[in-house]
């Protein structure tokens, strides 16, 4: 049975949605409070997190930050009432890997876990390197391995097409200000913090070969 972590501080919320989602056939452990979280992970495994943002004592962004920082890549949807990009933005920064706006029926969140988190992943490996392309964690070895926006989607797209020649141009597509001096920055950064090897086909683009 999956199990569930629910943060929402509004307790008639919470407990609504703690049993909707058991007659989902999902077993909820639901908190009231951002600390609440540091203690049930402590003690539990859960396999999805649904966490509010505007909580008390720890808020939901600086809780999911502190999971991945300590090395929990477990998946999370944010449930919230704040709609602004810089919200959205900050939320998946934080390792969300959906974000849904209060008010919502509870039939779509059931929908948004059975489609993101219930269908079986395909991992990618290279050598140290495990690759999820769904949730785009990456991890070396058991550790966790955060990169920035552009560097991570450079490194998706080479992942995805291993053994085939990627585009300068097309990767070049990622970068704020384009440019052949500024890709080949990125991805000696990109080679430096992961170990990995990128070659250079001259003339057509980029390419990471299987091992």
């Amino acid at each position: 049975m999956m199990k569930i972590l629910l943060l929402e501080d509004d307790k008639i919320l919470c407990n609504s949605l703690k049993e909707f989602l058991e007659l989902e056939g999902y077993d909820v452990d639901a908190a009231y409070r951002g600390d609440e979280v540091f203690d049930l992970t402590f003690d539990n495994q859960y396999d999805l997190y649904i966490l509010d943002v505007n909580v008390p004592e720890v808020n939901g962004f600086n809780i999911l930050r502190a999971l991945r920082e300590a090395g929990d890549d477990t998946p999370a949807i944010y449930i919230t009432a704040l709609t602004d990009i810089n919200s959205i933005s900050k939320g998946f920064n934080a390792g969300a890997e959906d974000y849904i706006k209060k008010p919502f029926d509870p039939e779509e969140l059931a929908l948004r876990i059975k489609s993101r988190f219930q269908q079986k992943e395909k991992l990618i490996h290279y050598k140290d390197i495990t690759y999820n392309p769904s949730t785009k964690i990456i991890k070396k070895g058991s550790k966790t391995i955060g990169l920035g926006e552009v560097q991570l989607n450079i490194f998706h797209l080479l992942m995805l097409q291993q053994d085939k020649i990627v585009d300068s141009y097309t990767l070049m597509d990622f970068l704020e200000q384009p440019s052949a001096n500024a890709l080949r920055v990125n991805l000696t950064k990109l080679k430096s913090k992961l170990g990995i090897e990128i070659k250079n086909i001259r003339g057509q683009g980029y390419m990471i070969e299987s091992v």
